[in-house]
């Protein structure tokens, strides 16, 4: 049934075997190689992005430093302005005061001198004043008495026609 040829499986084993040796040398060993040299490669960029990855670590350091440093700068500058600002407020309230306490002496300086003058003014007019009081006065009782006198005179003379 089944023959089996020496020569035919010795050719059959001799063709494998330089199959495989052609193949290994054409094809395994350039992909192998090309395998190698990517794991090398990435291996290589690995590392290159681990060294970049540091120096950022190490400049984004550097900028978070500058960056805090500008803002504690910029704090002070804004604090140096806002204690100027309430320094020249100050001293223009303060000035302000002094304006307003001297007019306000100036004032009742003013006030006190027209109050003088005025009694000295009423003072001086007295007696005037009592003159005309005094006149008035007496316009008035004499009137008060005429008005008595004109009454018992009306009264006497209605009494009269009665009777």
């Amino acid at each position: 049934m089944l023959d089996i040829h020496l020569p035919l499986m010795l050719f059959v084993l001799a063709l494998f075997l330089t199959l495989l040796v052609l193949l290994n040398n054409m094809l395994f060993q350039p992909l192998v190689k090309f395998m190698d040299d990517r794991d090398h490669s990435i291996a290589k960029d690995l590392e290159a992005a681990k060294g970049l990855s540091g120096n950022s670590d190490e400049l984004n350091a550097k900028a978070d430093e500058i960056i805090s440093n500008a803002k504690n700068e910029a704090a002070g500058i804004r604090q140096k302005a806002i204690d100027d600002e309430k320094t020249l407020a100050a001293s223009k309230i303060e000035t302000k005061q002094n304006e307003l306490e001297t007019e306000y002496n100036k004032f009742v300086e003013k006030l006190n001198s027209d109050k003088e003058n005025l009694k000295n003014s009423l003072l001086s007019q007295m007696p005037l004043f009592k003159e005309s009081l005094k006149a008035k006065f007496s316009k008035l009782i004499r009137r008060d008495e005429y008005e008595k006198n004109s009454t018992i005179v009306f009264a006497y003379g209605t009494c009269n026609s009665f009777g």
